[in-house]
């Protein structure tokens, strides 16, 4: 077997010379009968290389690779992993921010730093159980890409803008002078599961090569239909458009100290993004080793296997789209308001990254998690009635260069639905000085934590850039509507 090939099976490079001689000394005494039995062999050590450690002699080759993968991790791990918080080398570690978080995103998060392929983990004081990874999970692996790790909507992520029009416009939300603003959400995206806009919208993503969704049972032509119908679209869920007063205390993003109305977004790559996450993560599920048949939603795909390049291509893909999703939708709210841009920014918060940490290439992935490198900017919401922050990342290891991505969520959406009604919330909501055109009721800000504790608990990790006050917001409905 080729080292291209022994690669694909999920050898770290550095034990591939001790695949090789271990390849040839079973094809030399027949101790497996071919190559397909080899290959699957050596699917297992990777798998569980405990496992293999004292194997019988004739399969003693094997315990030489179960070995050299454990000498490899340990010293992956050892290299990379080297804070207080997370021990050296020890397996099911990882670091945390916050309290209070739900024992079943930190039995997720125990879950997935212990998968064979990770090497490191944090999780931000967001954090609340999802599939597989937690929300407000970050997982650094090794050579290989988890999906249900990214998630279901691939590239979910924030734009802000800031327009060029006087502050004193959203003085009071309720006046009819905020109807221009009113128009241009109600004009400038669609909310709600399939929505389409009528005129299909333009951006370059749509040039791209769509080709690398051909492996989809839809097939590529079909989703890039889709897609395309969908450009410029919000959404359900926890997505939303709104404007809001960005003060910022010192001169920053190109801006002058002052306040600002800005148009802030949260969506992602849609139907399609869905799509593809379904399909890899149904590969992925495929061919988990027994060994790991609990941790379904965990399932990873080595980046050397095709489909874990087919997986890679796709979220790439995925991640354009979901940003030309958001130019659209800030391109159109501006030219209806007949406004201009002055600044802006923008970040992922639901990908996977390869990046270096202390000189190991790993694929970082975070899940409901902001981007935090060194003066990297992010955006990090609240809630429809309580204020967002645009953060400067600190670029600290332990958290694998992250942050939150929100306030997260502290209660299910069938919990929120049994416990609030519009009649009490319409009048707390407007005692914020917030005009709610549309939402549902499992998104008002009672499921969510205290942004400003979340805030607290990541102060090492961010500096806060400005604050953004909510005074418009747009969801999706659930049969209510503003009166």
């Amino acid at each position: 077997m080729k080292p291209k090939e022994l690669a694909s099976l999920g050898i770290p490079h550095d034990c591939i010379p001790v695949a090789i001689e271990s390849v040839k000394t079973l094809f030399k005494f027949r101790t497996l009968g071919s190559k397909a039995q080899v290959a699957d062999a050596f699917r297992a050590v990777v798998a569980d290389p405990e496992a293999y450690i004292n194997t019988p002699t004739a399969l003693a080759p094997l315990s030489a690779v179960a070995a050299a993968i454990i000498a490899s991790k340990q010293k992956m791990r050892a290299e990379t992993v080297n804070w207080s918080t997370n021990p050296l080398g020890v397996p099911g570690t990882y670091s945390q921010w916050g309290e209070d978080i739900e024992e079943g995103a930190l039995q997720q998060m125990r879950d997935a730093v212990d998968l064979p392929v990770a090497v490191a983990g944090a999780l931000m004081p967001d954090a609340h159980q999802g599939y597989g990874l937690p929300i407000g999970g970050v997982l650094a692996t090794y050579d290989s890409v988890v999906p249900y790790a990214v998630g279901v909507d691939i590239a979910c992520r924030m734009k802000l803008s800031v327009l060029d029009i006087p502050p004193k416009i959203l003085d009071d939300p309720f006046s009819p002078k905020v109807d221009p603003l009113i128009r241009a959400l109600t004009g400038g995206t669609l909310f709600g599961v399939g929505g389409e806009h009528k005129h299909r919208q333009d951006h370059e993503v749509m040039d791209m090569d769509w080709t690398v969704l051909s492996n989809m049972p839809d097939g590529w032509e079909k989703l890039k239909t889709r897609a395309w119908k969908q450009l410029g679209t919000s959404g359900s869920g926890n997505h939303f458009a709104e404007f809001g007063l960005l003060t910022l205390e010192q001169p920053d993003m190109g801006l002058a100290a002052g306040t600002y109305v800005a148009l802030m977004t949260h969506s992602g790559s849609r139907g399609v993004g869905g799509a593809v996450c379904g399909r890899y993560v149904d590969i992925a599920k495929s061919r988990l080793p027994k060994a790991f048949e609990k941790f379904q939603n965990l399932a990873w795909l080595p980046l050397s296997s095709e489909a874990g390049q087919e997986y890679w291509n796709a979220m790439n893909l995925m991640g354009e789209y979901a940003k030309g999703n958001h130019a659209v939708i800030h391109r159109l709210v501006a030219q209806l308001m007949g406004a201009e841009v002055i600044a802006g920014i923008e970040n992922h918060h639901n990908f996977a990254w390869k990046e270096v940490h202390n000189g190991h290439e790993l694929i970082v992935h975070r899940k409901g998690a902001t981007p935090a490198g060194v003066g990297v900017l992010g955006v990090i919401p609240g809630s429809m009635a309580s204020p967002a922050f645009v953060v400067r990342g600190k670029g600290k290891p332990e958290s694998l260069m992250s942050a939150s991505h929100g306030a997260g969520r502290c209660m299910s959406r069938n919990k929120a639905k049994e416990k609030f009604s519009w009649s009490e919330q319409k009048s707390f909501i407007k005692n914020r000085g917030v005009r709610l055109l549309d939402a549902g009721i499992d998104e008002v800000p009672g499921v969510y934590k205290d942004i400003l504790k979340v805030m607290a608990a990541q102060s090492d990790l961010v500096d806060v850039v400005a604050q953004f006050d909510p005074k418009i917001v747009r969801m999706s409905a659930d049969g209510r509507s503003e009166d």
